[in-house]
């Protein structure tokens, strides 16, 4: 009889332990649950800024029968192009010269109809300048040059680039408001699932882009950014 007694509240306790248990686990599964729920959403920023620097590679050729005259040309020409630099407001300390690229026409053996001028040159003016819009001015008024006789020879190689260098300056407010944008679309999904946005779990800054608007304006980029938020979410 003691035995049985023994063992009957043993069992009880065992219940018991086993009730409370149960019930502590399924607290804790709870409290785990609700401490996981969390949204992941991304925000985005874009602008459209104005490029603060202009690389403008001017390329021109001449040729002559003689070296001796093939210089003069290519100074000849040279001069005419800084002088048109400076008609258009561009510094002389932004404007920068190749070492000239000089072919003998005629020492091509596969070439069986030589020219009438057997040298040729080639030199480029470089303006590197801060003043975009003057550059943008003077890009339309090239014809100057040709009327003047100096032969402009643009290649793909030597194409104007406009660059935006101020990205520091506007980071943290682009930053901001990709922040704030992520933000108002978890605010959103919160809403919809009737909960709130709680404190940031994990943030990611992705990387910046700067691209050109369309290929019609070099000179007008477009940046941008996408930031990945993961918010937390309470009751």
């Amino acid at each position: 009889m003691k035995q049985w007694k023994t063992a009957a509240v043993l069992g009880v306790l065992l219940a018991l332990g086993l009730a409370w248990g149960g019930s502590y686990m399924k607290s804790a599964a709870q409290v785990w649950e609700q401490s996981q729920r969390s949204i992941t959403v991304k925000g985005l920023a874009e602008r459209e800024v104005k490029a603060d620097l202009a690389m403008w590679p001017l390329k021109f050729t001449v040729s002559a029968n003689t070296l001796a005259e093939l210089d003069t040309r290519l100074l000849a020409a040279e001069q005419k192009v800084r002088a048109f630099f400076r008609e258009a407001g561009l510094a002389e300390k932004d404007i920068s010269q190749t070492v000239p690229r000089i072919t003998d026409e005629y020492a091509n053996r596969y070439n069986e109809n030589k020219p009438e001028e057997r040298y040729s040159a080639e030199s480029i003016l470089l303006v590197r300048t801060k003043e975009v819009d003057k550059v943008l001015t003077a890009m339309a008024k090239t014809n100057v040059l040709l009327r003047q006789n100096v032969l402009l020879a643009p290649t793909y190689e030597y194409r104007t680039e406009f660059l935006f260098t101020s990205l520091e300056d506007i980071k943290p407010e682009m930053i901001a408001e990709a922040t704030q944008d992520a933000r108002t679309a978890a605010q959103q999904f919160a809403q919809d699932s009737g909960s709130r946005v709680g404190d940031i779990v994990t943030a990611y800054q992705g990387y910046f882009s700067i691209e050109d608007l369309d290929g019609y304006t070099p000179h007008i980029k477009r940046v941008r950014v996408v930031t990945t938020i993961k918010y937390g979410l309470d009751d």
